[in-house]
């Protein structure tokens, strides 16, 4: 554990490294896990394990099976319509407000993120893809300032995220979203309209492929 922390509570951690867990393609949704074996995956204590378990279930991320089990949901068809609506109502309009915000240094990290999921797909690497995904994605709508919306938005990528596995098992790397690229030129030609509807596309590429992965189970 590094200096930094070392200065966050320790439930905050645990939290912060299971839901990342979830998020990053840890574990499958459908794949039940046991909290014992959480405890000893994570290195904490019964306490901040289960404090965890309970805010990702409240939050739809994690399901709870029985008293010693738990799982990432599995994606319906139903579930997946809903969570597509949220997203593409808020994250373009996140994109949106966050254009007039940025500088040249923050979109060569958004540019250095992107690298990071060119590389983590030529490569097949799940988990470095998701991770990388992530990171740009909310590098740019951390930028809107807008804390409600964000807010939001981390809870779909909860429950949207972990799919994304059941398109790279069924179609392999070449099933995985990516619009970044025009996303960024549209950043650096300052268009806020072409951002969002750049990052509408990218959300709307990873929905379809899902669609269709549940369509052939």
């Amino acid at each position: 554990m590094d200096a930094d922390s070392r200065k966050i509570p320790t439930h905050e951690l645990t939290y912060a490294r299971l839901r990342d867990m979830v998020l990053y393609g840890h574990l499958a949704p459908g794949q039940p896990v046991t909290i014992q074996g959480l405890i000893q995956e994570l290195g904490a204590g019964m306490t901040p394990v289960r404090e965890a378990l309970r805010r990702l279930i409240a939050e739809g991320a994690l399901l709870l099976q029985d008293n010693r089990r738990v799982a990432v949901p599995q994606m319906t068809a139903g579930m997946l319509d809903e969570v597509a609506f949220a997203r593409l109502t808020i994250e373009p309009k996140l994109a949106e407000m966050a254009a007039a915000r940025l500088t040249p240094a923050l979109i060569a990290r958004l540019t250095a993120a992107d690298d990071r999921v060119d590389a983590a797909i030529k490569a097949g690497n799940i988990p470095d893809y998701l991770q990388a995904n992530h990171a740009f994605h909310f590098t740019l709508y951390e930028a809107s300032q807008a804390p409600v919306l964000l807010d939001i938005a981390r809870s779909l990528w909860l429950r949207a995220g972990p799919s994304l596995r059941v398109v790279i098992a069924r179609y392999g790397k070449a099933g995985l979203p990516d619009q970044h690229h025009e996303a960024l030129a549209a950043m650096r030609a300052g268009d806020a309209t072409a951002l969002a509807q750049a990052v509408a596309r990218d959300i709307q590429q990873g929905v379809d492929q899902v669609r269709q992965a549940l369509a052939e189970v």
